[in-house]
């Protein structure tokens, strides 16, 4: 008897599952290289089976709910080492707070302005405004200012996977040093997938990450549907 992944549905969680843990693996060997982000490689590895298979994303999306339902776990339990890390919150709240709004409201501009520049469509545009904050909040504010949820779960994607992988480089090519500085900028600009790539560097850096992720999310929701009527509205 043959195992065939394209046809044995039960099969695609164990691949996922070790597809990702070889992948980290490899991350760990690498010295834990932003360029061999581990979410990264799975996905495009997933993308690669997918595509090979010709399986449709709903029936794979079927066999692996699990991991949809333990990524709201995963998240909840990030204020674990969040709660550890409290007291380092002190004399920062006035500088988290300026940077955590500065982060959001230029992601939702500098978005919106480059892709206008480039002469992206209007669904495009509205799509793309919320990108930064966490994938399930990012669409809902997309469907609430008219953008299309699918459109916008990529692009959110997409950047949570830019930011692990060119952010750390970046802000140390830049200087960045310090563990709030490199998790505030993280958790701000890359959602939950720099923010795992936050805690890699070390935990105080991924608790900022977590903090900045969770705030930022909330500060899209208000800000970018604001932002959004004031861009378009008449001139």
């Amino acid at each position: 008897m043959t195992l065939n992944l394209t046809s044995d549905q039960a099969l695609w969680l164990p691949f996922t599952l070790a597809l990702y843990f070889a992948a980290s693996e490899l991350h760990r060997r690498a010295g834990k290289s932003a360029l061999l982000n581990p979410t990264m490689l799975t996905i495009a590895g997933v993308c690669v089976a997918l595509h090979a298979g010709d399986v449709p994303h709903a029936r794979y999306f079927e066999t692996v709910e699990i991991l949809h339902y333990l990524l709201g776990t995963a998240v909840v339990a990030l204020a674990i080492p969040l709660y550890r890390n409290l007291q380092r919150l002190d004399g920062n709240m006035l500088a988290m707070c300026a940077a955590l709004l500065c982060g959001s409201i230029t992601s939702i501009v500098v978005g919106l302005i480059v892709a206008h520049v480039l002469g992206a469509s209007l669904s495009t545009m509205l799509s793309l405004a919320a990108k930064s904050a966490t994938a399930a909040v990012s669409m809902e504010i997309a469907r609430l200012i008219g953008g299309v949820p699918p459109v916008t779960a990529c692009l959110t994607i997409c950047t949570g996977i830019t930011g692990a992988v060119i952010g750390p480089y970046l802000l140390s090519a830049c200087g960045v040093r310090t563990s709030m500085a490199r998790g505030l900028a993280l958790g701000t600009a890359g959602h939950g997938i720099a923010t795992a790539r936050a805690f890699a560097e070390n935990e105080e850096t991924g608790c900022w990450a977590s903090l900045a992720m969770g705030l930022n999310a909330i500060l899209t929701a208000m800000f970018a549907p604001l932002i959004v009527a004031a861009y378009f509205s008449p001139k």
